[in-house]
């Protein structure tokens, strides 16, 4: 089990390294800040730069310590509350299924990271070097707990209305206009044909 929770550390952070970079710096064909400003204004995350900045720095940093096995709990939860925000502020409408923008894929990212939670990162991470190898259902229960209510947070003060630093969509901004139309995937992506 020692690879399995290796591989799937390695495999989700990873992702989860690549979704931030889109979003902070515009790599792997991401719309870097300013399209994810715009998508932020889309769903109406504002202040817009103040949520690209926190979902991009989320899924980095959460994703490079999800990779370690560092702070998993930490990692966790910020990647946690960050995939229950694009369930309620992107996909929910559009019901569970993946290839019609619905939640389920966001959904196995929050089973995965709590059970990597419980479990614990392994015998190959940082945790277990500093003698922390197991974290236990408590501190998945809290790291759900934790997330769901850092998502609840962010969308009511992202529903305040916009201020004049907010980027507001532009009606050629196809980041936003697939976050709009609750495209099948990241809006960040599914803008390039991507799903």
């Amino acid at each position: 089990m020692e690879i399995g929770r290796l591989t799937a550390r390695a495999l989700i952070g990873g992702l989860f390294i690549g979704h931030g970079t889109q979003k902070l710096f515009g790599w792997f064909d991401g719309p870097g800040m300013e399209g994810t400003e715009q998508m932020m204004g889309a769903i109406r995350m504002r202040p817009t730069r103040l949520n690209a900045l926190a979902a991009g720095v989320s899924e980095t940093a959460g994703g490079a310590l999800l990779v370690a096995g560092a702070a998993t709990p930490l990692a966790a939860t910020s990647l946690i509350g960050t995939m229950i925000t694009a369930i309620r502020k992107v996909h929910l409408a559009n019901g569970p299924w993946a290839a019609k923008g619905g939640w389920e894929y966001n959904a196995v990212l929050v089973a995965a990271l709590a059970a990597l939670v419980e479990a614990g990162p392994g015998d190959l991470s940082v945790d277990a070097a500093l003698g922390r190898d197991e974290w236990g259902p408590g501190w998945a229960l809290a790291c759900l707990a934790a997330g769901a209510a850092a998502s609840t947070a962010a969308i009511a003060l992202g529903a305040r209305g916009p201020s004049p630093a907010d980027t507001e969509p532009s009606s050629d901004s196809a980041v936003a206009a697939a976050a709009e139309d609750r495209t099948a995937g990241d809006p960040v992506t599914a803008a390039d044909g991507e799903a």
